[in-house]
């Protein structure tokens, strides 16, 4: 039940905010808008904390940077995101151009400063695009959240994270903070159940941009994966225990492994 009231909530509440988006996406400037996402997303939290039961600690905030940086995330739920984003000033994301075709999302898109990645164009004007963002990202010093395992990891298990993320840094020249969490412990995957508890996110140390990619990503993958596993002991009061490496699931699927099976999956 818990669960359900809270996904009733939170499509009232994606309705209501987008409305409140609406007049402003015609205007000038992209401040309000900026506003209104920034409240939808801490309502988001005030309903999953008073509904689902589910409230937040956030450590490490001392550890993010000035200017621009790549905000790099343990990605164990479909709620994460909603608990990063309120934290983090000027934080916008990539996101592919086949969203564009809505127009209400597109223009929030924009408006949040979204980079939008051309999609149709080729693997050439795809690398160019993500590029030109990055670069418009540096020069406005934003902040660019990215999930680098690029699927919803089950608690104790983490796929291989891909070197998009490198190569998001080096054309910001900016560094990446890695972020752990164990909120999949009280919100696993897109599951509706919500389990009371407290979730943690936690920002880690910077980690350089201009290292090399392999040293890079051996470091990103090991702070993520160790601090998360320490979280995710601290929530269960329990020894902690390194997540197991597994294959990414085919498209649409989601990874659901049993200690039989740990390449099996589900319908996303």
């Amino acid at each position: 039940m818990r669960g359900f009231l809270f996904t009733v909530v939170y499509y009232l509440l994606s309705v209501f905010y987008v409305l409140a988006s609406l007049p402003f996406l015609i205007l000038p400037g992209h401040t309000p808008v900026r506003m209104i996402i920034r409240s939808y997303t801490r309502a988001v939290n005030l309903a999953l904390r008073f509904i689902g039961g589910v409230g937040k600690d956030v450590r490490g905030r001392e550890r993010l940077p000035q200017g621009a940086f790549v905000v790099a995330g343990k990605h164990q739920s479909w709620g994460d995101g909603f608990l990063v984003y309120p934290e983090i000033d000027n934080l916008a994301f990539v996101t592919g151009d086949h969203l564009e075709k809505f127009p209400l999302v597109g223009g929030i898109l924009r408006k949040l400063g979204a980079i939008v990645i051309d999609t149709c164009g080729g693997g050439e004007r795809k690398a160019a695009s993500l590029r030109e963002g990055m670069e418009r990202a540096r020069d406005e010093g934003r902040r660019i959240l990215i999930y680098p395992e690029g699927h919803l990891a089950p608690i104790d298990y983490h796929f291989r994270y891909k070197p998009g993320v490198w190569h998001m840094a080096q054309a910001m020249q900016a560094p990446v903070v890695p972020v752990a969490t164990n909120i999949g412990l009280y919100w696993q995957q897109q599951e509706k159940e919500k389990r009371p508890g407290r979730a943690v996110i936690e920002f880690l140390e910077p980690i350089p941009w201009d290292l090399p990619k392999d040293e890079f990503m051996a470091r990103l993958t090991e702070a993520v994966e160790q601090r998360t596993a320490e979280l995710v002991a601290e929530g269960r009061g329990t020894p902690v225990k390194r997540a197991t490496l597994i294959p990414d699931p085919p498209k649409g699927m989601e990874a659901k492994p049993t200690a039989d099976n740990p390449a099996a999956y589900a319908k996303a």
